[in-house]
């Protein structure tokens, strides 16, 4: 008997319901073809059958309620069900040459103690369909405990780990570092009994190779069961389909794409493009000397880093970007953070930062001039009456942007602590996805490590942008004419000029220097 089990079902998702069962009891099913239907919060995935044989035991029933790694049902030999059909199925394999390996994989469960289980890619997140294998936290051999971390998967958003559904051992790793993997898709086995059955898991990679042909649709397009299965509900024609994925697979987003009469969903295929461009370094030969071009090292660029790059590129392509700057006189918020820090310290259990003075002036001046906390969607402005701020944080995969929610009805000690909690978990690449979706206004701070001025880029689709800078002492003229030293430090808010006039860029960031000058007003709203 081979068990199967509910799969990793993404970040902080510990339980999913039974939706559908799409294979009966005594039915025959093939390695990795869809058999059941689970529902979460976020999304409806499938799980796939872990071996070829005879679906004999279903254990959870439709509605019900299970746990990341509950046994949901259970699949007997080809042959063992009856004496008719299933030795009728049994035969089609050995019928079959190229499937000469799934007739091997039926006996293997049955000659060790304790079954496989099939360790699969868990659901990554609205719109995300594909990561890559970053690191195995384990090795083929290996012992491995229950819900213990074995492999870390990496998105144009996040690195997430995937925890083992049972203990055992690393019986066969299936998806290598670098693969490229769709959500569903298998990335190893581990033995239950807590042997190394090297024979029995092998073949079971090679039916999951063997199956994907016939996810194919019959016009040559590669699909993925959760899009072979969007595209048969809507009556799709998948050859009218340009798909964007590696090796032209098509994605959920090409679908939605294709049904929303989007004509960009090609726009990737240039995409491909830049493959020639990326043999632009291939005449380097001639300008570099051969004895440094043994110096030199390539790396593959993250995914979150092929994001980014993506995003800031096409936000400039977009928008009508400019720059406006200032400066503000930080004493005043020097001063009262060194009056009462003690005081905030004691009754909140956190620092009086700089952050929250920033986030508080940004919203009133947000509510000033809303065309700022606004977005452009299609030929509408989209005016948000919430304020939801972006505070980018710097990772060592790269600039991420966590969102911390409704900041007007935040204290400024809620503020700082949402700030810090953020901050701490994106650094450990434990933020979830919709976490950094949504804002309306990002602030960024380039001052932690030096920068005098700058001019950030725009978080697309939010319209604008403040820089936040190094705070130095510089030589002031008063108003009563005397010249001191002063804490100063420049502000810059990049906007794009389709929705913010200059006018309202000027008058927008000389109300948050206003409010930081004298951050009273910020306490008095006024």
């Amino acid at each position: 008997m081979t068990q199967i089990t509910v799969p990793t079902l993404g970040e902080s998702v510990s339980e999913a319901t039974v939706a559908t069962w799409l294979k009966k009891e005594g039915e025959h099913v093939e390695a990795d073809e869809p058999i059941v239907e689970l529902e979460t919060d976020k999304v409806t995935l499938e799980v796939n059958a872990p071996a070829s044989g005879t679906l004999s035991q279903i254990v959870v029933q439709e509605g019900e309620n299970v746990e990341v790694g509950a046994l949901l049902g259970q699949i007997g030999e080809g042959a063992a069900a009856n004496d008719t059909k299933p030795a009728a199925v049994a035969e089609a394999p050995q019928a079959q040459a190229p499937k000469e390996e799934v007739k091997e994989e039926v006996p293997a469960p049955a000659a060790a103690s304790g079954p496989a289980v099939t360790v699969h890619v868990p659901a990554l997140g609205e719109s995300v369909s594909e990561a890559t294998v970053a690191t195995w936290l384990k090795k083929e051999g290996e012992a491995v405990s229950a819900d213990e971390p074995i492999v870390e998967l990496e998105t144009d958003k996040v690195t997430l780990e995937v925890n083992a559904p049972i203990a055992g051992v690393i019986a066969k790793i299936i998806a290598a570092e670098g693969d490229t993997v769709e959500v569903g898709a298998k990335l190893g086995d581990i033995s239950a009994d807590g042997s190394v059955a090297a024979a029995a898991p092998a073949p079971a990679a090679e039916p999951a190779k063997a199956s994907a042909p016939a996810t194919k649709s019959e016009e040559g397009h590669k699909l993925s069961p959760a899009v072979s299965k969007m595209v048969a509900d809507n009556n799709l024609d998948a050859s009218q389909i340009t798909g964007t994925g590696k090796d032209g697979r098509i994605l959920k987003e090409d679908v939605i794409g294709y049904m929303e009469g989007a004509k960009s969903a090609p726009a990737p295929a240039p995409a491909a493009a830049p493959a020639p461009a990326a043999k632009a370094p291939t005449p380097a030969p001639s300008v570099v000397a051969p004895e440094k071009k043994g110096r030199e090292e390539r790396v593959r660029m993250t995914r979150l880093r092929q994001a980014i790059s993506k995003r800031l590129k096409g936000a400039q392509e977009t928008a009508a970007i400019l720059t406006t700057f200032n400066e503000v006189d930080m004493g005043a918020i020097m001063a009262l953070r060194k009056e009462y820090q003690d005081q905030f310290v004691k009754k909140h259990d956190v620092k009086l930062g700089f952050m929250s003075f920033f986030v508080k002036a940004a919203v009133e001046a947000l509510k000033e001039f809303p065309a700022v906390n606004a977005e452009i969607d299609g030929d509408e402005i989209v005016y948000k009456n919430y304020y939801d701020m972006g505070i980018a944080v710097s990772t060592e995969q790269g600039l991420i942007v966590p969102v911390v929610r409704d900041c007007d009805q935040k204290s400024m000690a809620q503020i700082e602590k949402d700030i810090i909690d953020v901050g701490t978990r994106a650094r450990e690449g434990k933020i979830a996805l919709e976490e950094m979706q949504g804002g309306t206004f990002t602030i960024t701070n380039g001052g932690i490590f030096g920068s005098l001025m700058s001019t950030p880029i725009l978080n697309a689709p939010q319209s604008a942008i403040l820089g936040m800078h190094k705070i130095q002492q510089r030589p002031m003229v008063m108003p009563n004419g005397q010249i001191e030293a002063r804490p100063m430090m420049y502000l810059a808010m990049s906007y794009d000029h389709r929705i913010i006039d200059g006018k309202e860029s000027v008058q927008f960031l000389v109300r948050i220097k206003d409010a930081l000058e004298d951050p009273q007003r910020l306490l008095l709203n006024i």
